[in-house]
């Protein structure tokens, strides 16, 4: 990302998402306009560009927005994900037709893979079933929980055919047989669009299947899929540095006489840098890329920790930054895959 691009997001972030922040926390409201804007803005273009650059600079698009609100940067991150699945997909009406509303803007995206990411963990059972009908899949069964969804949105699935053979699509938020029913009693996230999705024998096309292999795309895409969550506890980290550098003279500087302070936080932080910089993403680096996801979790725990105890009483009020940024590290840790998820699949 040049320096005109960084200009350019900085701005976008100034005025069409720090204004709404308190109402996202407060009132559960929902920044799609935010997420629309940086499509307009070619933030999430890949026509003529390698996927490498592409990647890296959508990585520095999530951090900077969750130094910011975290809320909002997970909805960008599902965005993200959806994009991720066509862009890998074989599927090339789902390339020419949806891909260029969803990197416009146009349209938005969720993921919808949490459950089959435990799935495949050995976690949970899959939830949805598919049968083949004429012209392409009827599915039926519950998921509890998609976000950043809206009515002009759309969400990926995975659904079993039958024993031994899984499929994905995509389906739009509005699809004939599909009941939605808003979720907002979260501890933090709650500006996240979350819906839990009843399936009631919806019918998707073959033309938006992203593959009849699910069990070997999720193989390849996963990654990707994790990867993109790193910079969720980076932007978060950063951000709490910042507020325990402000209260570093706070009655009469006391606050240098805890354990932890915003220079040994900061060295984690280039660390994790670092160690994203060169990351492998593929399949053959499987594990690097779950540890350094792991990392990156305990780290922000310990970032927003430790600027709520340098704030003092002023952190412990319900809708301050350092509360909220609390909220939301918290909800990182319980991001699909979660740190019990994480450190599972190190062991397996």
């Amino acid at each position: 990302m040049v320096k005109s691009e960084i200009n350019k997001l900085d701005a976008l972030i100034d005025t069409e998402l720090k204004p709404y922040v308190n109402k996202i926390d407060k009132e559960a409201f929902y920044a799609k306009h935010f997420l629309r804007r940086l499509g307009e803005e070619g933030f999430f273009a890949s026509v003529n560009r390698s996927p490498k650059h592409v990647l890296f600079d959508e990585l520095k698009l999530v951090e900077a927005t969750a130094k910011t609100c975290m809320t909002t940067a997970f909805c960008l991150w599902c965005h993200l994900a959806a994009l991720t699945y066509i862009r890998n997909s074989e599927n090339t009406t789902l390339k020419e037709e949806l891909l260029p509303l969803l990197e416009s803007g146009e349209r938005l995206g969720g993921t919808g893979l949490s459950n089959p990411m435990k799935y495949y963990a050995q976690l949970e059972n899959l939830h949805l079933q598919a049968k083949r009908v004429d012209g392409g899949f009827e599915i039926t069964g519950v998921l509890p929980a998609v976000s950043n969804l809206a009515k002009d949105h759309v969400f990926a699935f995975i659904a079993e055919v039958q024993e031994g053979k899984r499929i994905m699509g995509f389906i739009p938020f509005h699809a004939n047989g599909l009941e939605t029913k808003e979720k907002r009693d979260y501890l933090g996230l709650n500006g996240s669009a979350t819906f839990a999705c009843k399936f009631h024998h919806v019918f998707v096309p073959y033309e938006r299947i992203v593959t009849e292999d699910a069990d070997d795309f999720v193989k390849r895409i996963r990654p990707t899929f994790i990867v993109y969550q790193i910079p969720l506890g980076l932007g978060v980290t950063e951000a709490s540095i910042n507020c325990i550098e402000k209260v570093r003279n706070i009655k009469n500087g006391c606050n240098r006489y805890l354990p932890i302070q915003a220079e040994e936080l900061k060295e984690k932080l280039v660390k994790l840098h670092a160690d994203l910089k060169q990351l492998n993403v593929s399949e053959e680096h499987w594990r690097e890329i779950v540890k350094l996801r792991l990392k990156t979790a305990y780290v922000t725990l310990r970032a927003v920790e430790t600027a709520m105890i340098h704030q003092g009483g002023a952190g412990y009020l319900k809708y301050s930054h350092a509360s909220r940024r609390l909220r939301e590290a918290y909800f990182f840790a319980n991001l699909t895959p979660t740190i019990k998820h994480l450190e599972k699949l190190l062991t397996s």
